[in-house]
């Protein structure tokens, strides 16, 4: 890897770049902060005029990574309408399709161990997100028989840990997993049975 360089004010975002790729080449632990600066190329004193440390720089990655995610789900959301079963299904693809595109982003929000409550405005953005696939899940709620229907927060927990788990089992190829499906049918046909049992597909779809 060589010096990427950066346009004179735009230090701050050439170090969270350089930090991107060094997340998704070595881990969220796997570099230090001088080959942040070096990738970045600028002397690893120049690091703390932004960043108080690794985990600060790490945060402001998946800082940035959160506000992707949340547009992509937005995005799905607003696509599909008018249907909430479309929208629904959208925004569980659009997970996928995140992980796949931003893979740096990706590990810095949910494999660094970084606290969503790092900063204010980290926790604000993953809310942005969870706020959009509540929206799709409250939508679809309306559909189910209110005594039958799960809160929209227990239904949106649902499908974010099966997306989630899907990515992190078979799409990101943990050690010792292995699917004999892609990804992408393994989560439309789990959300699939999940919707059956609430009654919102029938049962030969």
């Amino acid at each position: 890897m060589g010096k990427r360089g950066y346009h004179h004010g735009n230090l701050r975002q050439a170090l969270v770049d350089a930090a991107l790729e060094l997340i998704e080449d070595k881990g969220p632990t796997g570099f230090t902060l001088s080959e942040a600066a070096k990738l970045a190329g600028v002397t690893p004193a120049a690091v703390y005029r932004h960043f108080e440390g690794r985990e600060d720089l790490i945060a402001e990655a998946a800082r940035q990574g959160y506000e992707i995610f949340a547009d992509l789900m937005q995005y799905a959301y607003d696509k599909e309408q008018p249907s909430a079963l479309a929208a629904f299904e959208a925004t569980g693809r659009a997970y996928l399709a995140f992980a796949r595109k931003y893979p740096g982003h990706y590990i810095a929000m949910f494999e660094s161990g970084i606290s969503v409550n790092h900063s204010p405005e980290l926790a604000a953005v993953r809310q942005r997100a969870w706020n959009a696939l509540e929206r799709a899940a409250s939508d679809l709620g309306k559909h189910i028989p209110p005594e039958k229907r799960p809160p929209a927060s227990m239904f949106t927990a649902h499908v974010w840990a099966m997306s989630h788990g899907v990515v992190e089992l078979f799409l990101r190829n943990s050690p010792g997993t292995q699917s004999p499906f892609p990804a992408d049918e393994l989560l439309e046909s789990g959300i699939g049975v999940y919707l059956r049992g609430l009654g919102l597909i029938a049962p030969d779809e």
